[in-house]
Protein backbone atom coordinates (compact mmCIF):
# COMPACT_ATOMS: atom_id res chain seq x y z
CA UNK A 1 0.00 0.00 0.00
CA UNK A 2 2.43 2.42 -1.08
CA UNK A 3 2.35 6.62 -0.89
CA UNK A 4 0.25 6.03 1.96
CA UNK A 5 -2.43 5.70 -0.27
CA UNK A 6 -6.01 5.17 1.47
CA UNK A 7 -8.18 1.88 1.17
CA UNK A 8 -11.97 2.83 2.23
CA UNK A 9 -14.10 -0.76 2.95
CA UNK A 10 -17.41 -0.78 3.64
CA UNK A 11 -18.71 -3.54 5.64
CA UNK A 12 -23.05 -4.39 5.52
CA UNK A 13 -24.37 -7.56 7.10
CA UNK A 14 -27.69 -8.81 7.96
CA UNK A 15 -30.85 -7.57 5.46
CA UNK A 16 -33.15 -9.82 6.10
CA UNK A 17 -34.75 -9.66 2.79
CA UNK A 18 -38.00 -11.08 3.04
CA UNK A 19 -38.75 -10.94 6.58
CA UNK A 20 -41.60 -8.17 8.27
CA UNK A 21 -39.02 -6.57 9.97
CA UNK A 22 -36.70 -5.39 6.79
CA UNK A 23 -37.32 -1.91 6.05
CA UNK A 24 -36.22 -1.49 2.40
CA UNK A 25 -35.68 2.74 3.07
CA UNK A 26 -32.84 1.74 5.32
CA UNK A 27 -30.98 -0.45 2.69
CA UNK A 28 -31.64 1.42 -0.38
CA UNK A 29 -30.54 4.94 2.01
CA UNK A 30 -27.26 3.29 2.98
CA UNK A 31 -26.69 1.92 -0.77
CA UNK A 32 -27.10 5.84 -1.40
CA UNK A 33 -24.69 6.84 1.13
CA UNK A 34 -21.76 3.93 0.21
CA UNK A 35 -22.18 5.05 -3.34
CA UNK A 36 -21.61 8.76 -2.41
CA UNK A 37 -18.54 7.77 -0.10
CA UNK A 38 -17.27 5.44 -3.49
CA UNK A 39 -15.57 2.80 -1.08
CA UNK A 40 -12.89 0.62 -3.07
CA UNK A 41 -15.00 -2.59 -1.28
CA UNK A 42 -18.23 -3.66 -0.23
CA UNK A 43 -18.05 -6.72 2.02
CA UNK A 44 -21.54 -8.24 2.79
CA UNK A 45 -21.33 -10.63 5.67
CA UNK A 46 -24.03 -12.66 5.34
CA UNK A 47 -28.47 -12.55 6.21
CA UNK A 48 -29.12 -11.51 3.21
CA UNK A 49 -32.51 -13.35 2.99
CA UNK A 50 -34.97 -14.25 5.55
CA UNK A 51 -35.25 -17.89 4.71
CA UNK A 52 -32.83 -18.29 1.87
CA UNK A 53 -35.89 -18.46 -0.42
CA UNK A 54 -35.12 -17.66 -4.46
CA UNK A 55 -37.74 -15.11 -4.58
CA UNK A 56 -35.85 -13.57 -1.50
CA UNK A 57 -32.49 -14.01 -2.85
CA UNK A 58 -33.90 -12.39 -6.13
CA UNK A 59 -35.00 -9.42 -4.15
CA UNK A 60 -31.76 -8.95 -2.64
CA UNK A 61 -30.06 -8.92 -5.61
CA UNK A 62 -32.21 -6.21 -7.29
CA UNK A 63 -31.43 -4.08 -3.82
CA UNK A 64 -28.27 -4.41 -3.68
CA UNK A 65 -27.83 -4.01 -7.66
CA UNK A 66 -27.48 -0.59 -7.77
CA UNK A 67 -24.08 -0.73 -5.90
CA UNK A 68 -21.49 0.93 -7.87
CA UNK A 69 -18.46 -0.31 -6.75
CA UNK A 70 -16.71 -2.81 -8.83
CA UNK A 71 -15.24 -5.22 -5.87
CA UNK A 72 -18.13 -6.52 -4.14
CA UNK A 73 -17.81 -9.74 -1.98
CA UNK A 74 -20.84 -11.98 -0.71
CA UNK A 75 -21.11 -14.15 2.08
CA UNK A 76 -23.73 -16.69 2.93
CA UNK A 77 -25.41 -16.48 6.76
CA UNK A 78 -27.79 -18.94 8.40
CA UNK A 79 -30.38 -17.28 7.26
CA UNK A 80 -29.09 -17.65 3.73
CA UNK A 81 -28.57 -21.64 4.03
CA UNK A 82 -32.09 -21.97 5.11
CA UNK A 83 -34.58 -24.44 3.06
CA UNK A 84 -30.81 -25.70 0.75
CA UNK A 85 -30.57 -21.59 -0.26
CA UNK A 86 -26.94 -22.13 -0.45
CA UNK A 87 -27.51 -23.16 -3.85
CA UNK A 88 -29.97 -20.20 -4.66
CA UNK A 89 -26.60 -18.01 -3.24
CA UNK A 90 -23.93 -19.66 -5.60
CA UNK A 91 -26.35 -19.86 -8.35
CA UNK A 92 -26.06 -15.73 -8.31
CA UNK A 93 -22.76 -14.67 -5.90
CA UNK A 94 -20.30 -17.83 -7.01
CA UNK A 95 -18.02 -19.45 -3.94
CA UNK A 96 -19.06 -19.53 -0.63
CA UNK A 97 -14.83 -19.60 -0.52
CA UNK A 98 -12.68 -16.75 -2.08
CA UNK A 99 -9.86 -14.50 -1.97
CA UNK A 100 -9.65 -10.80 -2.78
CA UNK A 101 -6.47 -8.30 -3.59
CA UNK A 102 -6.24 -4.85 -4.22
CA UNK A 103 -4.10 -2.15 -3.19
CA UNK A 104 -1.96 -3.74 -0.30
CA UNK A 105 -5.59 -5.37 1.03
CA UNK A 106 -6.02 -9.23 1.14
CA UNK A 107 -9.53 -10.68 1.96
CA UNK A 108 -9.60 -14.16 2.78
CA UNK A 109 -14.04 -15.15 2.73
CA UNK A 110 -15.28 -18.23 4.27
CA UNK A 111 -18.84 -19.42 4.62
CA UNK A 112 -19.74 -20.03 8.54
CA UNK A 113 -23.21 -21.43 8.23
CA UNK A 114 -24.27 -24.56 7.99
CA UNK A 115 -27.78 -25.79 6.28
CA UNK A 116 -31.36 -25.37 8.13
CA UNK A 117 -29.11 -24.55 11.88
CA UNK A 118 -28.45 -20.85 13.49
CA UNK A 119 -25.15 -22.02 14.77
CA UNK A 120 -22.41 -22.73 12.56
CA UNK A 121 -18.45 -23.38 11.63
CA UNK A 122 -15.74 -23.10 9.22
CA UNK A 123 -14.66 -26.67 9.34
CA UNK A 124 -11.08 -28.23 9.28
CA UNK A 125 -11.00 -28.91 6.16
CA UNK A 126 -11.00 -25.16 5.22
CA UNK A 127 -8.01 -24.49 7.61
CA UNK A 128 -5.74 -25.37 4.75
CA UNK A 129 -7.14 -23.46 2.13
CA UNK A 130 -7.21 -20.51 4.95
CA UNK A 131 -3.73 -20.56 5.62
CA UNK A 132 -2.65 -21.59 2.11
CA UNK A 133 -4.32 -17.58 0.76
CA UNK A 134 -2.98 -15.87 3.67
CA UNK A 135 0.67 -17.02 3.10
CA UNK A 136 0.43 -15.67 -0.73
CA UNK A 137 0.37 -12.37 1.31
CA UNK A 138 3.28 -10.08 1.23
CA UNK A 139 4.59 -8.75 4.48
CA UNK A 140 3.49 -5.34 4.24
CA UNK A 141 -0.17 -6.81 2.81
CA UNK A 142 -3.21 -5.64 5.43
CA UNK A 143 -5.30 -9.49 6.49
CA UNK A 144 -8.73 -9.44 6.62
CA UNK A 145 -10.89 -12.28 7.28
CA UNK A 146 -14.29 -12.62 6.77
CA UNK A 147 -17.09 -14.39 7.58
CA UNK A 148 -20.60 -14.29 8.96
CA UNK A 149 -20.72 -16.02 12.47
CA UNK A 150 -18.97 -14.79 15.73
CA UNK A 151 -15.47 -15.77 16.74
CA UNK A 152 -16.38 -14.80 20.30
CA UNK A 153 -19.47 -13.71 22.09
CA UNK A 154 -20.80 -10.30 21.95
CA UNK A 155 -22.14 -8.71 25.36
CA UNK A 156 -25.98 -7.57 24.91
CA UNK A 157 -26.63 -10.92 22.68
CA UNK A 158 -28.17 -13.48 24.94
CA UNK A 159 -27.47 -16.80 25.47
CA UNK A 160 -23.77 -17.34 23.43
CA UNK A 161 -24.53 -20.69 21.70
CA UNK A 162 -24.14 -18.74 18.00
CA UNK A 163 -20.42 -18.37 17.63
CA UNK A 164 -18.95 -21.19 15.88
CA UNK A 165 -18.66 -24.52 17.05
CA UNK A 166 -14.99 -24.64 15.81
CA UNK A 167 -14.06 -20.82 16.93
CA UNK A 168 -10.66 -22.09 19.04
CA UNK A 169 -9.53 -23.42 16.18
CA UNK A 170 -10.07 -20.95 13.68
CA UNK A 171 -9.28 -17.61 15.86
CA UNK A 172 -5.34 -19.94 16.18
CA UNK A 173 -5.11 -20.67 12.21
CA UNK A 174 -5.72 -17.12 11.85
CA UNK A 175 -3.55 -15.81 14.67
CA UNK A 176 -0.54 -18.19 13.13
CA UNK A 177 -1.51 -16.11 9.48
CA UNK A 178 -1.36 -13.10 11.38
CA UNK A 179 -4.12 -11.53 10.19
CA UNK A 180 -4.98 -8.10 11.15
CA UNK A 181 -8.75 -7.82 10.91
CA UNK A 182 -11.33 -10.42 11.35
CA UNK A 183 -15.40 -8.89 10.04
CA UNK A 184 -18.24 -10.78 11.26
CA UNK A 185 -21.75 -10.42 11.27
CA UNK A 186 -24.85 -12.79 12.86
CA UNK A 187 -26.38 -11.28 15.89
CA UNK A 188 -27.26 -7.86 15.31
CA UNK A 189 -25.10 -6.27 17.65
CA UNK A 190 -22.07 -3.92 16.25
CA UNK A 191 -18.67 -4.81 18.61
CA UNK A 192 -15.29 -4.62 18.31
CA UNK A 193 -12.96 -7.20 20.08
CA UNK A 194 -8.81 -6.82 20.60
CA UNK A 195 -7.62 -10.86 20.65
CA UNK A 196 -3.60 -11.17 19.70
CA UNK A 197 -3.69 -8.10 18.19
CA UNK A 198 -6.07 -8.96 15.58
CA UNK A 199 -9.18 -6.43 15.75
CA UNK A 200 -12.85 -8.67 15.76
CA UNK A 201 -15.21 -6.27 14.47
CA UNK A 202 -18.99 -7.25 14.09
CA UNK A 203 -21.05 -5.29 12.17
CA UNK A 204 -25.23 -4.70 13.48
CA UNK A 205 -27.86 -5.04 10.92
CA UNK A 206 -28.02 -2.57 8.26
CA UNK A 207 -31.85 -3.12 7.36
CA UNK A 208 -33.75 -5.19 9.97
CA UNK A 209 -35.78 -3.89 12.98
CA UNK A 210 -35.20 -7.21 15.11
CA UNK A 211 -32.69 -4.94 17.46
CA UNK A 212 -31.65 -5.07 21.08
CA UNK A 213 -32.44 -2.42 23.37
CA UNK A 214 -31.38 0.96 22.22
CA UNK A 215 -29.35 -0.64 19.18
CA UNK A 216 -29.99 1.20 15.83
CA UNK A 217 -29.63 -0.45 12.53
CA UNK A 218 -25.65 0.41 11.32
CA UNK A 219 -22.84 -0.95 8.93
CA UNK A 220 -19.42 -0.19 9.24
CA UNK A 221 -17.02 1.74 7.40
CA UNK A 222 -12.95 1.10 7.52
CA UNK A 223 -10.48 3.20 6.19
CA UNK A 224 -7.11 1.69 5.87
CA UNK A 225 -3.50 3.40 5.45
CA UNK A 226 0.07 2.40 5.72
CA UNK A 227 0.35 2.99 8.87
CA UNK A 228 -3.12 3.13 10.62
CA UNK A 229 -6.61 2.32 11.01
CA UNK A 230 -10.11 4.27 11.25
CA UNK A 231 -13.09 2.37 12.12
CA UNK A 232 -16.46 4.53 11.64
CA UNK A 233 -20.14 2.59 12.59
CA UNK A 234 -22.59 4.53 9.88
CA UNK A 235 -26.55 4.78 10.86
CA UNK A 236 -28.30 4.88 7.45
CA UNK A 237 -30.32 8.79 7.14
CA UNK A 238 -28.06 9.50 10.52
CA UNK A 239 -24.60 9.77 12.12
CA UNK A 240 -21.82 8.71 11.90
CA UNK A 241 -19.31 7.99 14.52
CA UNK A 242 -15.41 7.31 15.03
CA UNK A 243 -15.67 3.48 16.70
CA UNK A 244 -11.57 3.06 16.75
CA UNK A 245 -8.47 4.73 15.49
CA UNK A 246 -5.14 2.59 15.43
CA UNK A 247 -1.92 1.99 14.69
CA UNK A 248 -1.19 -0.69 12.61
CA UNK A 249 1.13 -3.59 14.12
CA UNK A 250 3.24 -4.78 11.28
CA UNK A 251 4.99 -7.19 14.03
CA UNK A 252 2.50 -9.81 15.84
CA UNK A 253 3.15 -12.33 18.30
CA UNK A 254 0.89 -15.14 19.95
CA UNK A 255 1.04 -14.70 23.72
CA UNK A 256 0.42 -18.38 24.59
CA UNK A 257 3.53 -18.71 21.94
CA UNK A 258 5.46 -17.18 24.25
CA UNK A 259 4.59 -19.29 27.38
CA UNK A 260 5.07 -22.07 25.87
CA UNK A 261 8.64 -21.50 24.82
CA UNK A 262 8.75 -19.82 28.30
CA UNK A 263 7.59 -23.45 29.55
CA UNK A 264 9.85 -25.52 27.78
CA UNK A 265 13.07 -23.90 28.76
CA UNK A 266 12.13 -24.35 32.25
CA UNK A 267 11.89 -27.77 31.67
CA UNK A 268 15.30 -28.13 29.73
CA UNK A 269 16.59 -26.50 32.37
CA UNK A 270 15.51 -28.55 35.42
CA UNK A 271 16.83 -31.79 33.21
CA UNK A 272 12.73 -32.95 32.74
CA UNK A 273 11.76 -35.25 29.47
CA UNK A 274 8.69 -33.43 29.42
Amino acid sequence: MGNNKETIITQISDLHVGETQFVPSLLTRAIDEINEMDPDMVIITGDLTGNGFKREYDTAKNYLAPIKCKNIIVQPGNHDSRNVGYMHFEEIYGERYLTFRDNGVMVVAADSSEPDLDNGQIGREYYKFIRHEFNKCEPEEYKIFAMHHHLIPIPGTGRERNIVTDAGDVLEVLAECKVDLILCGHKHVPYIWSVEDMYILTAGTVSCLRLRGKIEPSYNIIHIREDEIDIYRRFPFDKSEKVLGLKRKPEKRKINDRFVKEKKEQKQEAGSPY
